[in-house]
């Protein structure tokens, strides 16, 4: 069964979702996207199902179909600042002030969202899977955030961020072993593991 086109019908509803929470380096990105009542697309789905041949494709068409979209990002020292969680809720608070379109009801990927002005929300866990707008969104989220990434693995390529995007692959941490970590690192989170194995020695 395809995925609904939104959580409710009534009103002007944002899909939003965010990508990159979990590495160690970059950007957390949030996107925030309202669709037009009639969009369907065959393969739109959670960002994570999709290869990178299908997100390059689907990214133009949303951004072209969309009634309005917005993206959002928070730095690593944001994140350092105020915690990932409730930076990725700003990243999503960035993404919606992008909107040419007002929201009048938003619905969130997760169980968890900071009120947004005063706008009713929805929380729907694997909203990506479930509602093209919040799967539009963290197409979105995807694809700007490794775009961000790619581009920053020109400047520092010892960590290939090209590959791994920042996240906590065996060999970024490796890198950050040996070359120690870097400006766009996540100081707050643990870089290197705890107990350091004979990789870490």
């Amino acid at each position: 069964m395809g995925l609904r086109h939104s959580f409710q019908k009534k009103l002007v509803e944002a899909g939003c979702d965010e990508a990159g929470r979990g590495p160690l380096a970059g950007p957390v990105v949030g996107a925030a996207v309202i669709l037009p009542p009639n969009f369907s697309h065959p393969f739109l789905t959670d960002s994570k199902q999709l290869n990178h041949k299908q997100l390059q494709e689907l990214r133009p068409i949303i951004e072209q179909e969309a009634l309005a979209f917005g993206v959002g990002f928070v730095s690593p020292k944001k994140i350092d600042e105020i915690n990932i969680l409730r930076a990725s809720f700003l990243a999503i608070h960035k993404a919606l002030d992008q909107l040419q379109v007002r929201p009048e009801f938003i619905t969130m990927d997760g169980n968890k969202f900071q009120p947004y002005q005063q706008l009713p929300f929805e929380c729907v866990v694997k909203g990506d899977g479930k509602y093209l707008n919040i799967a539009a969104a963290s197409v979105l989220a995807k694809t700007y955030r490794d775009e961000y990434m790619e581009q920053l693995h020109q400047k520092y390529p010892i960590y290939n961020w090209e590959k791994n995007k920042g996240y906590p692959t065996l060999e970024h941490r490796q890198c950050i072993k040996a070359h120690g970590p870097c400006k766009h690192h996540r100081k707050s989170f643990q870089l290197l593991p705890a107990k350091q194995g004979v990789l870490f020695e």
